[in-house]
């Protein structure tokens, strides 16, 4: 038996079986006997599949899923729980009942609302034997006394009981329900997107409280700096040219042929996504491929405009020696300009960000080279980081509007006033 045990604990560590699954939905590789001896495996890795320790773990600071780390948010910071098994500080004192009702209802055990940076919107979509299993997995993390002041947001948002009338709002109890004419992988995927997955918290777009637009699901969102791509299966801004394998790809290796992650992707890839299974990795797929997009046309601009002379020859003099004077750069390694969805995205703010402080690509397993992009905001002029952009989002098929020297100015501003 003890080898028994053994087996089930290195194959849920390994990523070899399946966390449990609601009912309808099949458990692939699932042992029979495995939830009497997995449950803090299988609670290890639904946290690794929520990305947890993004936000519970501050890199300052030593514990894992102490807490303290800040979270910026559209309405201020929060900082995030220690979740670690202390009585005083942590949540070691917390019944499984308390848990459960914060995970998946946003309320404390004293009563009070979480803000919904803790996204417990999503986790409500969760099985009450999923969110044991995490509790189950916390239980067994080092205990950390730590305070941690959640409450550093301005008035009025700092004033709980208000979101009492945002949850009214927004926020359905509703648990996930299988589509009964869907395969089972779509269904696998369905619910670790939309459920501890919670990919809607940064690719969904929200209204002026913070609340999903439900009518514009997955389909991009600028958040701490960085836009969410559009992850839906539209042609000319989401995932309608990538194959399966390409998302599951970019989401195990952090690149594929056409894309590398970088910013707050990047962290979620290391933490989470390169961690997960295969099938899982399908499945997520699967259900992306599926959801409708819809995209804008626009009229690019005129091949001869000046805007258009001059972006081509900066991208020519700065872009083109790695990028390739046709925009295909190298796969997995350098991300594909002309085949990249995201280069003529709804919002600038990642494209000027990149191009204007660099960036660095995330580093796996699988690709280990995480290729960096130098920031050419001291090199270019607003005019010119306008012109090169207006270029990139309107070649090789792309079509977007043209960028203007202001939005380069507004974004040097909001960069600048990140690093204070």
């Amino acid at each position: 038996m003890p080898d028994l045990r053994r087996n089930v604990r290195d194959a849920f560590a390994a990523g070899a079986l399946s966390i449990a699954l609601p009912m309808g939905i099949a458990a692939a590789a699932e042992l029979p006997d495995a939830h009497e001896y997995s449950q803090v495996e299988r609670g290890r890795y639904l946290v690794t599949l929520g990305d947890c320790a993004a936000c519970h773990t501050d890199p300052r600071r030593e514990g894992p899923f102490a807490g303290g780390r800040r979270i910026e948010t559209p309405f201020g910071y929060v900082a995030a729980a220690n979740i670690t098994p202390d009585r005083k500080t942590g949540i070691g004192s917390w019944s499984d009942e308390e848990f459960d009702t914060a995970v998946r209802r946003g309320v404390m055990p004293d009563g009070k609302r979480l803000y919904p940076a803790m996204p417990f919107v999503y986790f409500a979509k969760m099985t009450s034997e999923d969110v044991l299993s995490i509790r189950a997995y916390l239980k067994t993390v080092a205990p950390v006394e730590r305070s941690v002041q959640s409450d550093q947001l301005p008035f009025p948002f700092k004033i709980r009981a208000l979101l009492r009338l945002w949850d009214a709002l927004y926020f359905n109890a509703r648990g996930f329900t299988p589509d009964a004419v869907k395969p089972a992988a779509w269904n696998r995927g369905a619910y670790l997107v939309e459920g501890p997955g919670h990919c809607a918290a940064c690719h969904t777009p929200k209204t002026y409280l913070g609340g999903d637009k439900q009518d514009q699901k997955l389909r991009g969102y600028s958040i701490q700096g960085w836009f969410a791509p559009d992850i839906t299966n539209d042609e000319a801004r989401g995932l309608g040219n990538w194959s399966l394998d390409d998302v599951s790809d970019y989401l195990k290796k952090g690149h594929n042929r056409f894309e590398g992650a970088a910013g707050p992707m990047a962290e979620e890839i290391t933490n989470s996504s390169s961690k997960m299974r295969d099938a899982d990795l399908n499945a997520i797929a699967i259900y992306l491929k599926g959801q409708p997009g819809q995209s804008a046309s626009q009229k690019p601009p005129a091949a001869g405009a000046d805007v258009m002379r001059a972006g081509a020859a900066i991208y020519t003099d700065r872009c083109s020696a790695c990028h390739k004077a046709d925009g295909t750069g190298v796969a997995y390694l350098i991300p594909d300009l002309a085949g990249s969805t995201s280069a003529a995205s709804r919002e600038l703010t990642t494209m000027l960000r990149v191009v204007i402080r660099g960036a660095q690509s995330v580093a796996t397993r699988d690709e280990p080279t995480g290729p960096a992009m130098p920031a050419f905001g001291w090199q270019l002029s607003d005019v010119q980081v306008a012109a090169v952009t207006t270029y990139i989002r309107n070649s090789w098929g792309h079509a977007a509007p043209a960028v203007t020297a202001a939005e380069v100015r507004n974004a040097r501003t909001s960069l600048t006033k990140a690093l204070d």
